[in-house]
């Protein structure tokens, strides 16, 4: 392997833009610094439009980052931008261009961008693929997916399942299952206590926590009536509250039907907009135990900001989920219905978080970020 310092771009969302991927590459780049490569971000001018974006907005309020080079160049529905980015990057000539993909929208874009850097026969094009196939489908996701993957030259998953759906794609191409590192960029843990403090909650209950962004897929509704489910257990199980952190992604008047529906009110805390950066610490550290009742799933990033505060996790076993939470481990699987939830948030309650944190420790030395700069690396100059 090629040790040598690196001319890198990393092609994909960073600020202003908010959200799990632009917080990714801006660790990455980091990351890459630090073991002396030259980085530089190419982000999006325009990222959505604002019709098809669910949340309220796109942009962080938080500050930029002084240590990283962004360039805010990309248009994601402006054909000519993407003939002057690919060729601004390709005239660069990078070493290595790590590209993002997560949403077949993206496809035209990215896949213009790339063939442009291509053609000066230089540099390495390695894609992260958080999705292959996205959760929500929608018309085009094969062409447009089909158009990005031609010039890649390597491909890192952070599962079976998107790795299993890249083959589909293509079985010829070089990959690699490298796991989500550890979210480890929201500050140090605080204690419980300071915690529930700062977030107005009671320090005698047992906490719940349901955290991110609120689409279907991740189940909130399945959630909803586990605690329904949860409170009418015989026998009874009481003090505990469901803290919901995170930003609706669609209708909430469903989610507040169901409330009503489940006469829930009273065990939930919603504290349903945007979690800034700043605020992430204190929702982890004021919880008992983190709980991904999914539907379906890739990698979720919920899991190493869980694994970084060292919080015990409920997931359900679909997709990735199992694979990175093993059962008995480091928190316990379940099957993705409320029956199956409820049945393990009472065994938590039960049994407590002592079971587990030994083994999360041990389990979260695999999340190294140097191990996902280490797998880029070696793909693209093997």
């Amino acid at each position: 392997m090629n040790l040598s310092k690196k001319k890198i771009i990393i092609l994909g969302p960073a600020h202003p833009l908010r959200g799990g991927i632009a917080i990714y590459n801006e660790r990455l780049a980091r990351q890459f610094q630090q073991e002396g490569h030259e980085v530089t971000i190419y982000s999006f001018s325009l990222q959505y439009p604002g019709f098809l974006f669910p949340g309220t907005t796109q942009y962080s309020s938080e500050p930029a980052p002084k240590d990283i080079n962004i360039k805010i160049k990309v248009n994601s529905i402006n054909p000519f931008n993407w003939l002057l980015v690919g060729n601004d990057i390709k005239n660069l000539k990078p070493d290595l261009v790590v590209v993002r993909y997560w949403l077949p929208l993206m496809g035209p874009a990215l896949g213009t961008i790339l063939r442009c850097i291509k053609s000066n026969r230089l540099t390495k094009i390695v894609c992260i693929a958080d999705n292959i196939t996205p959760h929500e489908k929608r018309i085009g996701d094969h062409v447009f997916t089909k158009y990005f993957i031609k010039p890649v030259d390597g491909f890192i998953t952070m599962s079976e399942k998107v790795m299993n759906d890249l083959r589909t794609f293509t079985s010829k191409k070089p990959a690699r299952l490298e796991p989500h590192p550890l979210y480890d960029i929201f500050g140090n843990s605080v204690s419980k206590a300071d915690a529930r403090k700062h977030l107005g909650i009671n320090e005698n209950e047992f906490i719940f926590l349901f955290f991110g962004f609120i689409r279907k897929y991740k189940g909130l509704d399945m959630l909803y009536e586990a605690v329904a489910k949860l409170k009418n257990l015989k026998p009874q199980i009481s003090n505990f509250k469901l803290l919901v952190a995170g930003e609706f992604y669609e209708d909430r008047k469903l989610y507040d039907d169901l409330i009503e529906q489940l006469g829930i009110k009273d065990d939930l805390i919603l504290h349903t907009e945007f979690i800034a950066d700043s605020e992430v610490k204190y929702y982890l550290c004021a919880s008992d135990v983190v709980v991904q009742p999914y539907r379906n799933a890739t990698q979720s990033g919920v899991t190493p900001l869980a694994y970084h505060f060292e919080i015990p996790m409920i997931v359900t076993n679909v997709g990735g989920l199992p694979a990175f939470v093993p059962h008995g481990k480091v928190g316990l699987v379940c099957e993705p219905n409320a029956d199956a939830i409820a049945a393990s948030m009472a065994e938590y309650m039960q049994t407590g978080s002592e079971k587990f944190l030994p083994n999360l420790l041990e389990e979260k030395k695999k999340y190294a970020w140097s191990k996902m700069t280490e797998a880029i690396i070696q793909l693209a100059f093997n």
